[in-house]
């Protein structure tokens, strides 16, 4: 119990009521009783006129209402606190309910009491009224001042986030991350990334997740600050500035790449050290810094680097393209959200439209997804689908010159996924058909005009194979008998050996196996040339032999298939003339990388849903990743496999991955031009009679130098041209020989194939008659159907004329430059074409 002079100096210096004269506080402190009021008592009841005045000695009381025009009002109350002064005053209700949060002590002086000592001392009510002209004047100033202030910032104001982040990917997780961390604390922010990925809203999010949320937050474009930076600093002695009207809200400066340079400096400093100086008038010295409280929130498409170096955080919001597994999330809530906007029924999405959407790369990232659902659902009226056709305009620039052939003929696409392609057809045919021409080739007659082996492998086989790479690439090696006894010595070696076949030495095969088969090819070049393999049935059945046991070798040693990949030289001319090919396989890389988790057509697996079991793919060769056609043989494996209908066999622009996605390689050019040479070893006769030699081909060692002269001379041409073209550049730099020797490819192919159409021609219709001469049975009846000499001569001229056209439309689409600078490549295009047409239809 304090004495009454002390509770006089207490009242004085701890409570509102030092205000009156000593002499009324005398009054008030002998009228004064002390109460102990226990915890969780309610001490005033709301809209209730109070019972005596209280001063809070000790303790802590809360207070609560349900009224919204005192809920600005609620609040706590600690010692000194005067409470209900007003009401009595006044004579109004109490306007909220006040309760003890634990024991408290408190000074109490009944209402009628105090009452009658306001009225015995007027000065109560003077000094309580100059009290309340006081707060007036502070709340108007107050008033005013936020008046200026919501003026001032209501054109930059964010008043709310758009929406969170949609989708379930690790990108989306990982960005729901950042943003809580963003926001758990006052540090500035580095908000980049491509446009369309609204990351202002990003910004807007921090803001609202954080505990300033009740603060305001404002948005400034950066290209419309002033150079002095007055608006966002404020002039000293002047207009305050956008940082001290914000208090402790939040900035977005947006696209900080177009802050003028002048404030570059001036923003390093503020992110930096929170502080910033007042723009001061010509003449006037510098202002004094003063601090900032504002979260800056920046927003780029790049990071600025003297930017990112201050920042307490970084985001890097990821585009659309990598987030395909958030697409179908981000579709349904547009149209939800549009739907419900205009009062629509929400239209269902067809799961061809969302593998549409997901095969797109959306450049536009979010912003353009919204408007493509909004157009689409526009564009649907009252229909209840949006179906793959609405979203016309989600097409990627690759795959703007495809046609899906498994679309557009469904019959196909039932086919290539049934066992006949290509199991039955192997193992149910080709397997025996193989077995028994090898066997014809070794016991049957030699000659070609004898043996139908010789017949369906020389006049058959080369120009049936060579005229279908322009159109279905390396269709042959699906149906190819070497693999496919390959495959049956890994099975029967694994039955009877168990063991964990060696995975394939990539690199060194990635080095080397190019160089590998090109010289394999320079061999069974020499020994068809040297040993006459054309018309020796034995030795061709060597050749085929030969390779097959390459097969067989890698195949019981590594898994799948590697010597069909890496070192069959077949494979490897297959491969080089399938870039040309009007048709490819592939997959949708927006289905693959949003849909797909197991990955069966690459690693094969149990059937799931439409997908069915396989061992993946033979080539260890996704779909998705193909870039061109050299690494798939059209086994359909994947189309099998793929549970998500992301496979396509699309009909495409004739060797469109040459002039884009294409990556030459050294061992390729050098393949390409042995086969050239090729077409030259197989006219050697001609060649001589042409230039006037007259070598012995009977002797073996001069028959083995021409032949190695006749293989190489050919590439000297290329060569020399592409010297000329670096040597006469007309002021533009041409680019490397082996991108640019791809341009021949085109008459290479045609090459071949005028060179093996004489034998296609002029033999291949005799295949009755030489297949019953095969068994030693008279052949003279049976019907032939060969070309007249001038249909062959017209349709290898022809072919030579196509390929030259098409080489020099491939080198000017590979180089991208004026025709002139390419001249040389041209003519060196145009001269060997002419050299073949003098050997070859001559």
């Amino acid at each position: 119990m304090l004495a009454s002079g002390d509770t006089v100096i207490w009242l004085q210096e701890r409570t509102p009521l030092g205000i009156f004269s000593p002499k009324v506080l005398e009054a008030i402190a002998q009228a004064m009783e002390l109460q102990v009021i226990p915890e969780g008592k309610t001490l005033v009841t709301a809209d209730t006129p109070p019972e005596a005045l209280y001063i809070v000695q000790d303790g802590h009381l809360e207070c609560e209402t349900s009224n919204q025009n005192y809920s600005a009002l609620a609040r706590g109350f600690l010692p000194g606190e005067v409470i209900n002064l007003q009401e009595l005053l006044l004579d109004e209700f109490a306007p909220f309910t006040i309760i003890t949060l634990n024991e408290c002590h408190l000074w109490t002086i009944p209402a009628d009491k105090f009452r009658g000592l306001a009225s015995q001392y007027p000065e109560i009510n003077q000094a309580f009224s100059r009290l309340l002209v006081q707060e007036l004047a502070e709340v108007t100033s107050a008033l005013s001042y936020e008046q200026e202030r919501a003026i001032a910032l209501r054109p930059y104001l964010v008043t709310k986030a758009q929406r969170g982040i949609v989708g379930t990917s690790r990108y989306a997780v990982r960005l729901r991350e950042q943003i809580r961390a963003a926001a758990g604390d006052r540090l500035s922010v580095d908000i980049f990334g491509e446009p369309g990925l609204e990351k202002d809203n990003i910004a807007a999010l921090i803001h609202f997740s954080s505990p300033r949320r009740r603060e305001p937050i404002i948005k400034i474009n950066c290209s419309i600050l002033q150079t002095s930076g007055v608006d966002l600093f404020g002039r000293a002695g002047g207009k305050p500035g956008l940082l001290e009207l914000l208090g402790e809200g939040s900035l977005i400066l947006n696209n900080i790449q177009e802050l003028p340079p002048e404030l570059l400096p001036a923003v390093a400093q503020l992110l930096q050290t929170n502080t910033y100086n007042p723009v001061s008038r010509p003449g006037e010295p510098k202002a004094e810094p003063r601090t900032s409280k504002v979260k800056i929130l920046i927003v780029s498409e790049k990071a600025q680097s003297i930017i990112e170096r201050q920042v307490g955080h970084v985001i890097k919001v990821p585009p659309l393209r990598v987030r395909k597994a958030d697409i179908k999330a981000q579709v349904e809530y547009y149209t939800s959200l549009y739907s419900r906007a205009r009062g629509l029924t929400k239209p269902h999405v067809t799961p061809e439209a969302l593998r549409r959407l997901q095969a797109y790369d959306f450049p536009g990232n979010l912003k353009e997804l919204k408007n493509l659902v909004e157009r689409a659902i526009v564009q649907v009226g009252e229909g209840k689908e949006l179906t793959e056709e609405i979203f016309w305009s989600a097409e990627p620039k690759k795959k703007q010159f495809r046609v899906n052939l498994l679309n557009m003929y469904p019959g196909l696409r039932k086919f290539l996924r049934s066992d006949w392609w290509p199991d039955r057809i192997n193992y149910g045919f080709t397997v025996a058909a193989f077995a028994f021409l090898v066997g014809v080739l070794f016991i049957g007659p030699q000659t070609r005009d004898r043996n139908f082996g010789l017949i369906l492998f020389w006049a058959w086989w080369w120009p049936v194979f060579l005229f279908l790479f322009p159109f279905l690439g390396r269709i042959w090696c699906a149906v190819c008998p070497f693999m496919i006894y390959g495959e049956i010595t890994q099975k029967l070696s694994l039955w009877l050996f168990p063991r964990q076949l060696k995975r394939w030495p990539r690199e060194q095969a990635e080095k080397w196996g190019g160089w590998f088969l090109f010289g394999l090819f320079t061999l069974i070049f020499l020994w068809e040339e040297l040993w006459d393999l054309e018309n020796t049935a034995y030795l061709s059945a060597c050749l085929l032999l030969l390779i097959t046991a390459g097969a067989m070798i890698c195949s019981a040693i590594f898994e799948r298939r590697f010597w069909c990949r890496y070192l069959c030289p077949i494979g490897g001319m297959n491969g080089l003339f399938a870039k040309l090919s009007m048709t490819e396989l592939r997959a949708q890389q927006g289905i693959c990388s949003a849909t797909c988790t197991t990955y069966q057509c690459y690693k094969g697996g149990p059937q799931k849903g439409e997908g069915m079991e396989t061992d993946g793919c033979p080539l260890y060769s996704h779909p998705a990743q193909l870039e061109d056609n050299r690494d798939c043989v059209l086994c359909m494996t994947c189309l099998k496999a793929c549970p998500h209908r992301s496979v396509e066999f699309n009909l495409r622009p004739p060797g469109i991955e040459l002039w884009t996605t294409h990556v030459p390689r050294s061992y390729e050019v050098a393949l390409l031009f042995l086969l050239l040479g090729g077409i030259y070893l197989h006219r050697l006769p001609e060649i001589q009679a042409w230039l006037g030699l007259n070598f012995d081909l009977t002797v073996f060692w001069q028959h083995t130098e021409l032949s190695l002269i006749t293989l190489l001379v050919p590439i000297t041409i290329p060569l020399a041209a592409y010297g000329l073209t670096k040597l006469f550049n007309f002021g533009r730099k041409p680019k490397t020989f082996i991108e640019l020797a791809y341009g021949y490819l085109p008459l290479v192919l045609g090459g071949n194939l005028a060179h093996y159409l004489h034998l296609g021609l002029a033999e291949g219709g005799r295949i009755l008659p030489i297949t019953v001469a095969t068994f030693g049975l008279n052949n003279e009846q049976l019907p032939t159907l060969v070309a007249h000499p001038a249909v062959i001569d017209f349709l290898q001229g022809t072919t030579l004329i196509f390929a030259v056209l098409l080489s020099i439309l491939l080198t000017q689409k590979i180089a991208r430059q004026p025709i002139i600078t390419l001249i040389w490549q041209h003519l060196a295009t145009i001269a060997l074409a002419g050299s073949m047409w003098v050997i070859i239809v001559a």
